[in-house]
Formats: C-alpha cells, sequence, structure tokens
C-alpha cells in the first residue's frame, strides 16, 4: 500500500513541542515567532523534514500559519480545514483564527505591540505575503538566519535524496532543450539577463525530470537558474544525481550543490535578474539586492507554458484517465455491491481502491492521500482518514471518496459521491443542486481573456438559489505526472488574472456539506479547448473537454429539477463513459456500468 492510515499529527505535538520552541525564542529574545505551512520550496505538500506546523502544533492540513508568542499562540487554516483544526490541535494553547477575513495581517494589526520582536524565516515566506505582513504588524518583524523552530527539532528527518528520473519525450512532447530554448526567449523579451527559477515543479518540466522527494508529487527539491541563451544552472544535492542522467542532460546545464546557490547569486551584480516574488521565498530576493543585482519582480516564465499541456500531453492525460476509470468503475461497483452490506470502513474502502489502481501494472503513487469520508468525516473537506478516525460505510450514509493517481502519462483526480441504502429526499435534493452546478461549469462557452474567477459563480448558483455554498474553490489546476494542484490558473471567487487558454486541465469539484452530517463533491477534471467559432457569432469561443470517465450515482439525482439541457448532459456523459470504458470491462462489473450508465 501507498497509502497508510495511521493518525499523524495531533495535540500532543503542541504540548510537547510549543514549550520548546519558546525556549529558544526566550534565549534569541524574540517576543514571537512566524510559523508558515509552506517550506523553503513553497510547495503545498512536504517532505517529513519540513512539516514545521505540524511538529510545533499538530496541524496536518496542506494549507495554514501559526504564530508563536511567549504567553499565547494562533493558528490559522482556511475554509477546508475549521473542523480538522479543532481535532488536532489545543485548544488550551492554541486559538483557531481564519485565514480568510483579515487572517494573518488582521491578528499582527490588533495583538501586536511597538515593543514586540517577532522572528520569521526568510526562506519561508515569499516577499508579497511578508510586505503585507510587515505593514500590518505594530511590532517589528526580524529575519532570523537560523530558523529557531529547526534548532529545537531533535531527531529532525533526514532532507531526502532520492534519484532523479528522466521524463520520456514521448509523455512530454518536447525536448529539454526545445524547453530551455523557448523559455530564454521568454526571458529576453522581459529585457532580463537570466531567471531565478525556485518551483520544483517549474524545473521538473522545464528539464523533463522527476523524482521522489515529495509524497504524491513526483519531484525533485531543487532551484536552478536559467538565462537569456537557455544555459541552466542546477542547484541540487549531489547525491540525486546519475551518470545517465548528467550525459541526458548535456552540457546545457551545469550542477551545482544547493549549499553554492549563495555564492553563485552573489556573483550577479549588475545582471537583470527575473524573480516571481508570489513563488521565491524572500531570502532570495535579500540575496540578490545585497549582490547588488537588478531584480525584475515577474511571474516564473514556466509558470504558463507548463499549464499550458502541448497536444503529445493532451493525448497522454486522456490515456491516464481512460486506464484510471477501470480501477475507478471497478471500485464503484464495488461500492454498490459489497460495501452496501455495512462491513466496510474508510479505511478498507480507500485500500481497495488503491488495490484496483496498482492491478493496472502503472501506478507509480497516488496524486495525494485518498479522502475517503463516510457520513459526517465526508463533510471535513480535506480529511483525512486514520485508523483513530475511521468510521462504518453505514446505512443511510452517504460515502464520499476524492481520489487520484499518477501515472508516468498523467495525474488523475476524481471526486464520487456513493449513497449507502436509501439516501434522504434532502441528500438527494442537494446532490442534484451540485450536479446542476457542475453542468453549468463543465458546459460553459467563453471567450478569450475569460479567467476562471469569471465562471466560479456558474458552479454555485443552483446551490445561491436554495441559501447554500460551499467553503472552497470550485476548480484547481492539474499537472501532468507533476502536481495535482498547480498553478498559475485556477476556478474559484478569489480574484485571480490568469484567463484559461487552451490545454489548461482544470478539476471542476462543487460540493455541498452538512456539519456533523455528510458532504457532496462531485469532481472531474477537465481540460480548455481550441477557441472556435459558432455559425452566428463574432468571438471564437473556449470550452471545456471532459477527461474523467466514471458514473454519477443516479440514485441520487432528483430529475423533478433537472431542465432537459441537463438530462441530456448526463445522458451524453455516461454514454461516452460506456463507450470508452465498456470493452476493457467484463463479467458483473461489465452489466452494473451498463445499468449504470442507462439514460435517466
Amino acid at each position: 500500500m501507498i497509502q497508510n492510515f495511521e493518525t499523524r499529527g495531533g495535540p500532543e505535538y503542541g504540548r510537547k513541542n510549543l514549550p520548546k520552541l519558546r525556549d529558544t525564542l526566550k534565549k534569541l529574545k524574540l517576543d514571537g515567532f512566524l510559523v508558515p505551512h509552506e517550506d523553503e520550496y513553497q510547495n503545498e505538500y512536504l517532505p517529513d523534514c519540513n512539516e514545521r506546523l505540524m511538529w510545533v502544533s499538530g496541524f496536518t492540513g496542506s494549507a495554514g500559519a501559526a504564530i508563536i508568542m511567549q504567553d499565547s499562540a494562533a493558528i490559522f487554516v482556511d475554509g477546508r480545514y475549521t473542523l480538522q483544526v479543532k481535532s488536532q490541535v489545543d485548544n488550551k494553547l492554541f486559538n483557531y483564527e481564519s485565514l480568510e477575513n483579515g487572517g494573518l495581517t488582521g491578528w499582527l494589526e490588533a495583538n501586536t505591540k511597538a515593543e514586540h520582536t517577532i522572528g520569521y524565516d526568510p526562506k519561508l515566506h515569499t516577499p508579497n505575503a511578508l510586505e503585507k505582513l510587515k505593514k500590518s504588524s505594530k511590532a517589528k518583524l526580524l529575519a532570523i538566519k537560523n530558523n529557531p523552530l529547526d534548532n529545537s527539532w531533535t531527531n529532525r528527518p533526514n532532507t531526502p535524496s532520492s534519484k532523479i528520473k528522466i521524463h520520456p519525450v514521448e509523455f512530454s512532447g518536447e525536448p529539454h532543450h526545445h524547453k530551455c530554448t523557448r523559455i530564454a526567449k521568454l526571458i529576453s523579451k522581459k529585457n532580463a539577463d537570466i531567471a531565478l527559477i525556485t518551483s520544483p515543479a517549474s524545473i521538473a518540466w522545464l528539464l523533463n525530470i522527476r523524482g521522489s522527494d515529495v509524497m504524491c508529487t513526483p519531484l525533485t527539491l531543487s532551484t536552478a537558474t536559467i538565462d537569456k541563451h537557455g544555459k541552466v544552472q542546477l542547484f541540487i544535492n549531489n547525491d540525486k544525481l546519475t551518470k545517465e542522467l548528467r550525459d541526458y542532460l548535456g552540457e546545457n546545464v551545469t550542477f551545482f550543490d544547493e549549499s553554492s546557490i549563495e555564492n553563485k547569486l552573489n556573483l550577479l551584480s549588475g545582471y537583470i535578474v527575473l524573480v516571481d516574488p508570489s513563488s521565491a521565498s524572500s531570502w532570495f530576493f535579500d540575496t540578490l539586492k545585497d549582490s547588488q543585482a537588478v531584480i525584475l519582480k515577474a511571474q516564473d516564465p514556466i509558470a504558463l507554458p507548463r499549464a499550458c499541456k502541448n497536444e503529445t500531453e493532451i493525448k497522454s492525460t486522456i490515456n491516464a484517465h481512460k486506464r484510471d476509470a477501470v480501477p475507478l468503475i471497478r471500485f464503484l461497483h464495488w461500492l454498490d455491491t459489497k460495501a452496501q452490506a455495512g462491513k466496510e470502513t474508510e479505511i478498507s474502502a480507500a485500500k481497495q481502491l488503491e488495490e484496483f489502481r496498482h492491478e493496472t501494472g502503472l501506478l507509480k503513487d497516488l496524486s495525494f492521500e485518498s479522502i475517503s469520508g463516510s457520513g459526517s468525516n465526508g463533510a471535513i473537506v480535506h480529511y483525512r482518514v486514520s485508523e483513530q478516525t475511521s468510521k462504518t460505510l453505514s446505512q443511510g450514509s452517504l460515502y464520499l471518496i476524492d481520489s487520484g493517481a499518477q501515472y508516468e502519462d498523467g495525474t488523475t483526480d476524481v471526486t464520487r459521491t456513493v449513497p449507502i441504502g436509501k439516501p434522504s429526499d434532502e441528500m438527494r435534493h442537494r446532490f442534484t443542486l451540485v450536479l446542476k452546478g457542475h453542468i453549468a461549469l463543465a458546459s460553459a462557452y467563453f471567450p478569450e481573456g475569460t479567467t476562471g474567477s469569471n465562471l466560479d459563480a456558474l458552479a454555485r448558483m443552483p446551490l445561491w438559489q436554495n441559501g447554500l455554498d460551499y467553503d472552497h474553490g470550485t476548480g484547481h489546476g492539474v499537472g501532468l505526472y507533476l502536481g495535482v494542484h498547480e498553478g498559475p490558473q485556477r476556478i474559484s471567487k478569489a480574484p485571480n488574472n490568469v484567463a484559461l487558454e487552451p490545454g489548461m486541465i482544470l478539476s471542476n469539484e462543487p460540493g455541498y456539506y452538512k456539519n456533523g452530517a455528510y458532504g457532496i463533491r462531485i469532481e472531474n477534471l477537465q481540460y480548455v479547448t481550441k477557441p472556435v467559432s459558432s455559425i452566428n457569432g463574432e468571438r471564437k469561443m473556449l470550452s471545456f473537454e471532459t477527461l474523467t470517465l466514471a458514473p454519477i450515482h443516479k440514485s441520487l439525482i432528483d430529475t423533478t429539477i433537472l431542465n432537459e439541457q441537463e438530462k441530456s448532459y448526463i445522458n451524453e456523459y455516461h454514454k461516452t463513459v460506456y463507450d470508452k470504458i465498456s470493452p476493457n470491462l467484463s463479467g458483473k462489473t461489465l452489466l452494473w456500468l451498463e445499468k449504470a450508465c442507462k439514460e435517466l
């Protein structure tokens, strides 16, 4: 098994480790310290050695932050984790706060004094985020060279050093040296001499390499520069390198140990250096400023090319989703039959789906730990099942499974909600509202220049009309055998000026969550198609093509509140699922799929 179900985090972490950090802060004469979830690479998922927020608080979510003062502490999470944080973090030690509606900046403004000195690790904060904190804080925010939390953390896990693997051009669709030339032109266009690339995902895409330094994401932790001539300097742990890799990358790439990056940046005096202030840490900006380089703040030049998948990548991800549909449908059949007996648990269900995926023979990893939630656990948006929390899939409940796989040719992410026994009328009504929003977004036509923020309301409108909503984004970008959460594109309420472009992959996942009762989410991945002209239209329009292939449970659909267009969409989608996947199934699973895909 890839996924384990051990209890991670929990209140004991804060009880044990918070006093240790406070002792260290006292020795440094600091009144407080900022602890973000992010690490030096600004990743969502972290190696064990960088789980600083979990170490000090017990919180294991993928987004959050804490402020540790000598006499108080606060932990900040977003709407996905409001329930989880209460179970993992001791409320006698930490006040629960929201990242939204003021967040850290509001707390600093309300709770700090001019005589306070609050430390931070400049390698863990972007300058954009840090600037907002400094503006709102009455206290002095002081950069600390040696992180006091790291100094307090005994028996800290080792830094990962897995070997780098080559990502074949048959999946990437473009040799790495062509990519380097393409990115070099973008750097020149910005009138820069060199770009500092701090995102491991961007480096993986640029050089067609993958690793296993981070769970569920095939990244190798590293930093790089690429100049306007396409020459690359890669700063990386030497233990990760092989002769095969050196030969593959050729003379265009020069290797340096990560420890040498400060010295190399000090040599850039007078050079115009492009750096992304939303992803590169403040430390890089401070170092470049000290070296007297000319800093050009601009988006990572690799971010957008990485997001816009080429034809080969689209074909690859289509194949990956078709492959993943087989174990997914086998699992949905299992849920509709064996799991109905009321003897299966959240853990046994997650294990069963993973087992079906292993049987493809091509599974590399999960794309995230499966969210396997029955009943009230399904209402926890980013719930992680453990041996301590696992519930039985009991009669009269809803079971929510949000899962994904990493294959060499693509990354999948899908959510289905399945009834165990007979669903209530309320469950069916709210499921259908979520479905209506999902269909509205999937069916959207929109002009060039449209952002995900422009489309978000389409998915929420049926819920809004009934006084309901959900507290997470509607869609995130997805990489190709990279991160399941990838920018810069997204679909959410939050303002976003990144236009949706052909080849971008996004999720479509509206939901509804009744606290203490059940959760509903319907998620498919889809990609943006090339713009086309309509017969009588004046502008070319973009649309979405669905990648995920798995039936939506019809017993949860209240057809009385669907219009004809919505019914037609579901029927066409189910026909597509059956036509594409049925040749790969047999026996009872095939018969089940036939029934599951029949017209409404």
